[in-house]
């Protein structure tokens, strides 16, 4: 009869030798159909039956097309983790540099964005393609902490023979997932990695405890931004009448007038401005505000009630104060702009049918593959703006009205921009 399964703190007991040599004699038994001295881990086992079912080659080896430069820098730019990596650099890093192990974090689909730790064990990662760029989701490199946590969506400790893939047996790894508060969304995984030798099982909990610390943080930032979008919004809902409510752009009420409270709105994925039709309240008016949505039941019912036109002013006549102001029927609301978004949406207004990420950047930057910077702030600019900006192309939504308010004379047009379309405005005879 054979032992009970493993587990870490019965592998920590014991003699690093024998608990690797037990390992070993564990998976040799399983890839050749017999019956092993002691059941592997139940999430070890799990993970190597989902490899015997796609057919994955335990003696290949752990390479893979790394992400291009510019997309490596897409993903670290869209992703919510990037907002939290001083938490979990500050909480890893140094610990990580000690004990000879590295920090990795990766996004969901396990392509690995930041590494930092060890530079002895940096380099030796590079041999295993534990880089930026690389996959290590289950599919692309077998039973690893990284992909088995994505798999199981919960931490994972993997420690030596319990990799599916050999070359990964002088390794040791431990993960957790990080995912946003807002809406539950698997954001990405937390991993600390290294030679056996440093096997702990403490560092499971070590990596779990820092990832809900980042969790809890982006937590703390979407209240404040709540926060910010009830400023804007309680003055509006104390003018109305009826039933509304502003929520941000996943749901969560910032405020509400003439109806119920509730926490969170469900919306769909192509959620915009104009009538839309929510199945927790019906026909409903949607107008955009700096930070989320202006929702107001119909209480005329389908068909009933106008359409929503929104207008927008972006004022570029003052020097170094440049606004943009959005009106909707429920009211108004403004804010003051960066020189660079200004630049954009000066070009946007200019251009209503629309320009590509490689046109805006040729507008802004006279290069037009500065795509992925261009993308990192239209996605920025968006967030306020995203009841009257399209995208794909980068344009203002049909239906809205824009106005331009430029200064007097065409030379004061933002007058510090070397962006090209500026320059080329700015040398028209017409204001």
């Amino acid at each position: 009869m054979r032992n009970s399964a493993l587990d870490i703190t019965r592998l920590a007991a014991m003699d690093s030798v024998h608990a690797t040599r037990l390992l070993h004699q564990v998976r040799a038994a399983i890839l050749d159909g017999r019956r092993p001295p002691v059941s592997p881990r139940p999430v070890i086992d799990a993970s190597w039956r989902r490899m015997f079912r796609i057919g994955l080659d335990p003696d290949r080896d752990t390479s893979s097309v790394l992400l291009a430069p510019d997309e490596l820098e897409h993903r670290r730019r869209a992703t919510v983790i990037g907002e939290v990596m001083q938490t979990l650099s500050g909480g890893l890093v140094a610990i990580a540099d000690a004990s000879v192990q590295i920090m990795v974090v990766t996004d969901a689909q396990g392509r690995v964005l930041w590494r930092a730790g060890n530079a002895g064990v940096i380099r030796r990662a590079d041999a295993i393609c534990l880089e930026e760029g690389a996959a290590w989701s289950e599919d692309a490199t077998g039973t690893n902490a990284i992909g088995t946590a994505l798999a199981a969506r919960r931490a994972v400790q993997v420690h030596s023979a319990e990799h599916f893939v050999q070359t990964l047996h002088n390794w040791t790894c431990a993960a957790a997932p990080v995912h946003d508060p807002r809406d539950g969304r698997l954001l990405g995984i937390v991993d600390v990695s290294g030679p056996a030798s440093t096997f702990h099982p403490a560092t499971l909990a070590l990596v779990d405890s820092v990832t809900r610390l980042a969790e809890a943080e982006l937590r703390e930032r979407h209240l404040r931004t709540i926060e910010r979008l009830r400023s804007v919004a309680a003055p509006m809902l104390c003018r109305l009448s009826g039933q509304a409510l502003a929520v941000d752009p996943h749901g969560w009420t910032a405020a509400v007038t003439g109806m119920a409270p509730l926490d969170r709105l469900p919306l769909p994925k192509s959620f915009q401005a104009g009538r839309v039709w929510l199945p927790s309240l019906g026909v409903c008016t949607v107008e955009p505000l700096p930070g989320g949505w202006l929702v107001r039941p119909d209480a005329a019912g389908p068909g009933g009630g106008e359409e929503t036109v929104s207008r927008v002013v972006l004022d570029l006549s003052r020097p170094r104060r440049w606004s943009v102001e959005v009106s909707g029927p429920a009211g108004s609301w403004s804010q003051e702009l960066s020189p660079r978004h200004a630049e954009l949406l000066y070009v946007l207004a200019t251009h209503r049918q629309g320009r590509t990420a490689a046109e805006l950047a040729a507008d802004v930057f006279g290069d037009p593959t500065r795509t992925v910077t261009v993308r990192a702030e239209m996605s920025r600019v968006r967030r306020t703006l995203s009841g009257v900006l399209a995208h794909r192309p980068y344009r203002f939504s049909e239906g809205v009205e824009v106005e331009v308010v430029r200064p007097e004379h065409p030379a004061d047009l933002l007058p510090h921009s070397s962006a090209p379309a500026i320059a080329g405005e700015r040398q028209s005879p017409d204001p």
